[in-house]
C-alpha cells in the first residue's frame, strides 16, 4: 500500500499539485512509522526519488527539503557518482533550497556545479526510473531558480564575488529552458527520420543501445546498494567495471555522430548559445530580445550587435501571464459570426505588458529597426507588433468600423518583428548559403478536401453575398475555421473542416509571384500528402501550406505535429493524408519563405506554440529559411490581400528583408482602406482592428530576400 500510495504522491508533484503531494507524502510516512520493516522498505523504494523532496520545496517547508536531498546527495554520489545527471539532479535542488534559505554563495556553486553536468551533451544518460516529463519538471525548477538567483544579484558585491557574468550566464541557460517539450517531440521524429540514412541510423541504433544499458546497469547498482546480503560492495564494483567500457563507447558514437552529421546533432540536440555567439549573429539594426517565464517570474534580455546588454525581470509568473494573453486574444480569436460581434481589443491592457516586459529594457533595443524575439510560455501566442508602445485609447471609429485602431502607437509601426524558436536557431539559419536564384517562384497546397462529401461540396459552391447591403455591425465576418477536435471521444481527418477560401489565397500569391497556376498551384483533391512528397520542392522559393496546423491529439492516433492534406481516398494516393514533422524532416527544400495559414498558436490548451516551434524546428532542418505562419484563425480577405501584398513587395524590391516586407505590409493595411465591397465600391470595414493585420508572424530568419 505504501509503495503504491508513493506512486500517486509523485503523480501529484508531475501535475504541480504541490499540497496534495506533500499531505500524501506525510499520510505514508505515519502509516509505516510502527514497522521498521516496512521503514527499511521505504527507505530502499525512494531510491534516488526526489519528489517528496520538491514538493517540500514548492510548499515552503525549506528545512526538511534540505535534510531528505542532503541524504539522497549522498546516496547518488555512492550509487552513480559525481558525473551522473542524477546526481546533478539533486545537487540543483538542493542549491534550489539554499537559495530560498537566502545563502547565495552556497546556491550559486551548486547550481554550477549541477548545470556543469545538466547542459554536458557528452554525459546526458536515461534514468529509466523517471520519465522524461519528469527530468523535464526538474531541469526547468533547477534552471528557473538558477536565473532568478542571478537577476537578483546582477550589479551587486555577490555578482563580483562569484566571478560570473549574470546576465551572459541567465541567458544561456534560458535558451536550455525553454526547448525541453519540443525537444522531446523533435528527438523522436529525428531518430526515425535517421532511419532513412543507413550509417547515421546504425549510429544512433548503436548509440541508444549503449544508453539503454548504461542505465539498467546503473538500475542493478541502485538494487546492489539496498541489499542486505553484504555483497553489495563487490556487486557494485562489478557493475561499475561494466559500465565504464559502455560509457567510453557511447561517448566515442555521440563524438563521430556530431562529426559526421552535424545537421542531425544541431536538430536533437543543439548546445545553448552563448550572449556573446548571439552578438556575433545579429546583423546592423538589429536587436535580439529573449524572453523566459518561470512560474513566478519572467525574465528578458535585450542584446545588439555591441553595446550594454539589458536584462529584467518582472513579476508576471507563467499564470498571471497566460490570463493577460488570454484576454488579449479574446479579441483575436473571438469565433464570431459578424464584424459588430468582434470584442475591442484592449489597447491599455497590451500597453501594460508592453510597460512590464520591454520597456525596462527598452534603451538597448530602441535604436535599431527590426526586433528579433524568442519567446516563450504565453507569449508565444502574442504576435509582439501589436503591443502598443505608449499608453493609448482606441475610442470611436471617426470612419469605417475598426478605423480608430489606425492611431494606436503599435510596436510594428517602429520596428519589424521576426520571432525564433530558439536563440541557438540564430546560428543555424545564418549558416544558410543564398538560395540559387533559378529556383521557380512559388508552389502552393490549398483547399485540401478532408472527405469525399467534401470533394462533391465543391462543385456546388455559390458566389459570394455582397456585404454593403448590411449595416457594418451585421456584416457577416469571414473567419478561417478550425479543428475543433479537443473535446471529442474520437476524431478522424473527415471530420476537420474544409476551407475552401484558401484556394483564392493560394492563387493570389502565385499571380503575386508570377508563378504557374496550371503547374504550381495544388488545389482540392491535388493538395495531398502524396504530391508533396513527390514534387521536387529544393527547386521553389516559397511553399505555401493553406490548410489546418494540427497538434497532437488532434486526430486519432495523431503524436507529432503536422499539416492536414487531402483524404487518400480523395486523392487517390496512399498515405494517411497528413504531413507530418517526421515527414517533413524527410522533405529536401531550398525555400526562402514557407507559409502555413491556418495554424492556431494556441489550439490544444496551448500546445499549438510548441507544434509550431517544432514544425518550424523541422522546415528550418529539411531546407527552409523562414516561416510565415498564422496565430489564429484568419479573417479570409484581408489574409488574402496581406500575403499577395507582402510577396508583391519581395518580387518588386528584391533588396527588402523579410522583415521590412511584412512590417510594410502590415502598416500598409491599417492605413489602407480596408474591405471595399467592389460592386458598390463601399469601404465596409477597416483592417486597423489587428484581427485582420497581425495574424501572421514570420518565424526564422528575417533578413535576405
Amino acid at each position: 500500500m505504501a509503495l503504491a500510495r508513493t506512486e500517486l504522491a509523485a503523480s501529484f508533484v508531475g501535475q504541480g499539485r504541490w499540497e496534495a503531494a506533500r499531505a500524501e507524502y506525510e499520510a505514508i510516512r505515519l502509516a509505516i512509522a510502527s514497522d521498521p520493516d516496512t521503514l527499511h522498505k521505504d527507505v530502499a523504494s525512494f531510491g534516488l526519488r526526489d519528489d517528496e523532496a520538491i514538493a517540500l520545496l514548492k510548499t515552503g517547508h525549506i528545512e526538511r527539503a534540505v535534510q531528505r536531498l542532503s541524504v539522497l546527495l549522498d546516496r547518488a554520489r555512492a550509487t552513480v557518482g559525481d558525473g551522473h545527471t542524477r546526481t546533478a539532479e539533486i545537487r540543483g535542488l538542493l542549491a534550489v533550497a539554499h537559495a530560498a534559505r537566502g545563502e547565495t554563495a552556497r546556491a550559486l556553486a551548486g547550481f554550477a556545479d549541477a548545470t556543469r553536468v545538466l547542459l554536458d551533451r557528452t554525459v546526458e544518460v536515461d534514468d529509466e526510473a523517471m520519465t522524461r516529463p519528469a527530468r523535464e519538471q526538474r531541469l526547468r525548477l533547477i534552471l528557473g531558480s538558477y536565473i532568478g538567483l542571478l537577476a537578483s544579484i546582477r550589479g551587486t558585491a555577490e555578482e563580483r564575488r562569484a566571478g560570473i557574468d549574470a546576465a551572459a550566464e541567465g541567458f544561456r541557460l534560458a535558451d536550455v529552458a525553454r526547448g525541453t517539450a519540443v525537444q522531446r517531440s523533435l528527438d523522436a521524429a529525428a531518430a526515425r527520420a535517421a532511419a532513412k540514412t543507413p550509417a547515421l541510423a546504425d549510429l544512433v541504433r548503436r548509440e541508444q543501445d549503449a544508453r539503454k544499458q548504461i542505465s539498467a546497469l546503473y538500475g542493478l547498482v541502485g538494487n546492489a546498494m539496498t541489499s542486505p546480503d553484504g555483497q553489495s560492495a563487490r556487486v557494485v564494483d562489478d557493475l561499475r567495471a561494466q559500465i565504464e567500457p559502455l560509457r567510453r563507447a557511447r561517448h566515442a558514437i555521440r563524438q563521430q555522430i556530431e562529426r559526421d552529421f552535424p545537421a542531425y546533432t544541431q536538430l536533437i540536440n543543439p548546445p545553448p548559445m552563448t550572449l556573446e555567439q548571439a552578438r556575433g549573429r545579429l546583423r546592423a539594426g538589429e536587436a535580439l530580445i529573449a524572453i523566459y517565464v518561470d512560474e513566478a517570474q519572467t525574465f528578458v534580455w535585450a542584446v545588439r550587435g555591441a553595446g550594454p546588454i539589458g536584462f529584467a525581470a518582472t513579476a508576471f509568473g507563467w499564470n498571471s501571464l497566460d490570463q493577460v494573453v488570454s484576454r488579449l486574444r479574446a479579441a483575436l480569436d473571438p469565433g464570431v459570426a459578424t464584424l459588430g460581434a468582434i470584442p475591442p481589443f484592449d489597447v491599455m491592457g497590451a500597453h501594460r505588458l508592453y510597460a512590464a516586459l520591454l520597456e525596462p529594457i527598452a534603451d538597448v533595443w530602441r535604436e535599431a529597426d527590426s526586433l528579433v524575439f524568442v519567446a516563450h510560455g504565453p507569449l508565444a501566442h502574442l504576435p509582439f507588433g501589436l503591443l502598443p508602445v505608449r499608453p493609448a485609447t482606441a475610442g470611436s471609429p471617426p470612419g469605417p468600423l475598426f478605423s480608430n485602431y489606425r492611431q494606436v502607437p503599435w510596436l510594428i509601426r517602429s520596428h519589424a518583428v521576426t520571432v525564433l524558436p530558439s536563440v541557438s536557431a540564430l546560428a543555424t539559419l545564418r549558416r544558410l548559403p543564398p538560395g540559387d536564384p533559378g529556383r521557380r517562384p512559388f508552389i502552393g497546397f490549398g483547399d485540401p478536401f478532408f472527405s469525399r462529401e467534401q470533394a462533391a461540396e465543391a462543385a456546388r459552391e455559390a458566389e459570394p453575398a455582397r456585404l454593403a447591403a448590411l449595416s457594418a455591425g451585421d456584416q457577416p465576418v469571414a473567419l478561417r475555421a478550425s479543428p475543433k477536435t479537443e473535446r471529442l471521444n474520437s476524431s478522424r481527418l473527415a471530420m476537420l473542416p474544409r476551407l475552401p477560401d484558401t484556394a483564392d489565397e493560394i492563387r493570389s500569391i502565385a499571380v503575386a509571384l508570377n508563378a504557374d497556376l496550371t503547374r504550381d498551384v495544388f488545389l482540392g483533391a491535388r493538395a495531398s500528402e502524396g504530391a508533396v512528397k513527390a514534387l521536387d520542392l529544393a527547386n521553389y522559393r516559397v511553399l505555401a501550406f493553406a490548410t489546418h496546423g494540427l497538434v497532437p491529439g488532434d486526430l486519432d492516433g495523431l503524436t507529432q505535429p503536422a499539416l492536414a492534406l487531402s483524404a487518400p481516398d480523395v486523392a487517390d494516393a496512399d498515405g494517411d493524408g497528413v504531413l507530418t514533422m517526421e515527414e517533413i524532416l524527410g522533405l529536401h527544400l531550398n525555400a526562402d519563405w514557407i507559409v502555413l495559414s491556418a495554424c492556431n498558436t494556441a489550439s490544444g490548451q496551448g500546445a499549438g506554440s510548441e507544434a509550431l516551434s517544432g514544425l518550424g524546428r523541422a522546415f528550418f532542418y529539411a531546407g527552409a529559411r523562414a516561416l510565415l505562419v498564422s496565430n489564429w484563425p484568419v479573417e479570409t480577405t484581408s489574409a488574402r490581400e496581406l500575403t499577395t501584398d507582402l510577396f508583391r513587395r519581395q518580387r518588386n524590391a528584391p533588396a527588402l528583408t523579410r522583415a521590412k516586407a511584412l512590417q510594410a505590409t502590415m502598416n500598409a493595411l491599417i492605413d489602407g482602406p480596408g474591405y471595399v465591397d467592389r460592386a458598390t465600391n463601399t469601404v465596409v470595414f477597416s483592417y486597423a482592428h489587428p484581427l485582420f493585420w497581425a495574424p501572421f508572424t514570420l518565424v526564422g530568419d528575417g533578413g535576405g530576400n
